[in-house]
């Protein structure tokens, strides 16, 4: 509701629905390709290499990470495709989203001259982009096939340069920047992309993984322990990218805390930080209570209790987490334009002490998550040892 009514207020417009859905899915193939692939390199294929875990449990986690991959790439081609749509329709003065379907529109969109003073056109960067995509959509659709499983590891350590590239390229300015903060938007809006897509795209990697628990031995608990870990890990870094990136990113586009229940841009940002900060609770709960309580039952050898806590009750909370990561990405599109502009704001313009305040903030929250990392393993160490834990 405060959205329909922030549409009302100047200069905002709720987006139509086929923008809504196409930006959503975009960030939808985006998860799924660069999540799955960077989680399975980082968590996935190390825990397996470093387990002692029976074959067959390895077995039907490769299989299923295959699947999940393979999977992946057809979504990322079809939203790829839905996305390239969108921008021709939204191109010039804009037109309906069926015409810009139409292949001559396509061509004409891609084939369109650089604007003056332009580097490069535009259209060549979409164009590259969307050959990057498809290339890479291909080779993970490949996966379907039983022949190309079998190099899987070599096939997803490819994917991972190739599937940041897709986001990447569509972040270069076709006009060469003039001052900083030019610069530094399209590296902090690929960071704020990246690391969300990785965070979200991870978790929904491993709950797929997880449900393949009724064909897992008893001890694959002591494998999953590990790849939570591994993950947890990963998780930390993208909270790091996803909380720097995001303030400059909001500070750029809200000049003042009353403008985020006052502007449309500012209800869908604050929704969106909620949706957030659900799921930073949701991380901290696993790392300082789910994981001590693993590496006690790791500690006493307990394979029931470590099958129980990394098969059941862990992936039902990044459940959790994966419904509100969707709810993040569903409710992307509604952040358009600029609170400032709404409000009547001067534009953000950076200067000695914002860097000073950034590279404060950036100290601050390195220091945070080495704490939090550190706090958890002490828990963790006190679990196993079977002393009294404070969570």
């Amino acid at each position: 509701m405060n959205l329909l009514l922030a549409a009302n207020t100047a200069e905002y417009t709720t987006p139509a629905i086929w923008r809504i859905l196409t930006k959503t899915g975009y960030f939808l193939g985006l998860s799924g390709a660069i999540g799955s692939v960077v989680t399975y390199i980082a968590a996935v294929r190390p825990a397996l290499r470093a387990a002692s875990t029976a074959p067959g449990d390895a077995a039907v986690l490769l299989r299923r990470a295959a699947g999940y991959l393979a999977w992946a790439g057809v979504v990322l081609l079809v939203a790829g495709y839905f996305q390239l749509v969108a921008r021709v329709a939204r191109a010039g003065k804009g037109m309906p989203f069926g015409d810009a379907m139409g292949p001559g529109r396509i061509v004409d969109f891609l084939d369109a001259p650089a604007a003056k003073g332009a580097w490069v056109a535009q259209g060549t960067l979409y164009l590259l982009q969307n050959i990057v995509l498809v290339a890479t959509a291909v080779a993970l659709i490949a996966l379907f096939v039983p022949a190309v499983r079998r190099h899987l590891d070599r096939l997803a350590l490819a994917a991972v340069p190739a599937t940041l590239a897709v986001t990447l390229i569509a972040g270069i300015p076709a006009t060469a920047p003039t001052e900083l903060d030019r610069w530094l938007d399209p590296v902090f809006s690929q960071t704020h992309i990246v690391s969300g897509v990785v965070w979200v795209g991870g978790l929904a990697l491993l709950v797929a993984l997880a449900a393949t628990r009724s064909r897992l031995g008893e001890g694959a608990g002591l494998l999953w322990a590990d790849i939570w870990r591994r993950f947890s890990l990963v998780a930390m870094v993208c909270v790091g990218a996803v909380t720097i990136s995001g303030l400059w990113i909001s500070w750029k586009h809200v000049g003042g805390v009353s403008q985020l229940w006052t502007t449309g841009y500012g209800i869908a940002l604050l929704v969106k930080i909620f949706l957030v900060l659900g799921l930073v609770t949701a991380g901290a709960f696993n790392q300082f209570w789910l994981m001590p309580r693993i590496a006690q039952a790791r500690r006493a050898d307990d394979s029931a209790s470590l099958f129980q806590l990394t098969l059941r009750h862990f992936p039902k909370v990044v459940w959790g987490e994966v419904v509100l990561g969707v709810a993040v990405l569903v409710v992307l599109p509604f952040i358009a334009g600029s609170a400032r502009s709404e409000a009547g704001s001067a534009k953000a313009v950076s200067d000695g002490s914002i860097f000073a305040a950034g590279v404060a903030l950036v100290v601050a929250l390195a220091v945070s998550l080495y704490a939090t990392a550190k706090v958890s393993d002490a828990l963790s160490r006190r679990r196993a040892t079977g002393e009294p834990a404070t969570t």
